[in-house]
């Protein structure tokens, strides 16, 4: 099947996801629970796509995505200019310094070794991006004045809220009204899905999607 792509010369970005993007602390070759130190970086289901299709392929993309407006929020910016991913969508959204209003999503992944498998311990309720909503980001400027060749978002992402939900389809449905093409990785997990109605939620929102 020939995919019907926008043309290159009239769009801006060839990729934007739109997602969450988590600080990751890696323990190195140790265990969470007794690590001293933590190699940090960033990371998130849809954002490991475009920064892939940059670095490998050097497609222009850029992330869709919310930060707390804070010391770790622009930590996580300068993370994603390092990868060469466009950082002009970002919504900046004000905090109280404590992490009430909203927060910067944490990840903590451990190496699995021999038969051990691999660990993750996410610490991402209340994000700014898990609270934004399709009033955050201006998707007639973003598909239609600026133009995308492909959009990728998922299921990770939209389980986050109900917000989370409103903004993918809002997001997928603006696309498609500029001829953007989108890709939607379901990658569902239970865990996530069950304060906001479990797998029936889950079929609806991807329903909808699709």
């Amino acid at each position: 099947m020939e995919l019907n792509l926008k043309p290159a010369d009239k769009c801006k970005y060839d990729a934007v996801s739109l997602g969450e993007v988590m600080l990751r602390l890696d323990p190195g070759e140790g265990r969470i629970r007794t690590a001293r130190t933590f190699r940090a970086w960033e990371g998130g289901g849809e954002y490991n796509v475009i920064r892939g299709l940059h670095k490998c392929f050097g497609m222009n993309t850029a992330v869709v995505t919310a930060f707390a407006d804070n010391e770790v929020g622009r930590l996580m910016r300068d993370f994603i200019e390092q990868g060469g991913v466009s950082t002009e969508l970002i919504y900046w959204k004000k905090t109280d310094g404590i992490g009430r209003v909203c927060r910067n999503g944490i990840n903590f992944t451990e190496r699995g070794f021999g038969i051990r498998g691999a660990v993750g311990c996410s610490d991402r309720a209340n994000t700014a991006i898990s609270q934004a909503t399709p009033a955050d980001f201006n998707f007639d400027h973003i598909f239609g004045e600026l133009g995308v060749r492909w959009l990728h978002t998922g299921g990770i992402y939209a389980a986050l809220s109900e917000q989370a939900c409103e903004t993918v389809i809002a997001a997928c449905k603006a696309a498609k009204k500029y001829g953007t093409l989108v890709s939607y990785d379901l990658n569902y997990r239970p865990s996530m899905w069950s304060a906001i109605g479990g797998q029936a939620k889950a079929q609806e929102v991807n329903k909808e999607v699709a």
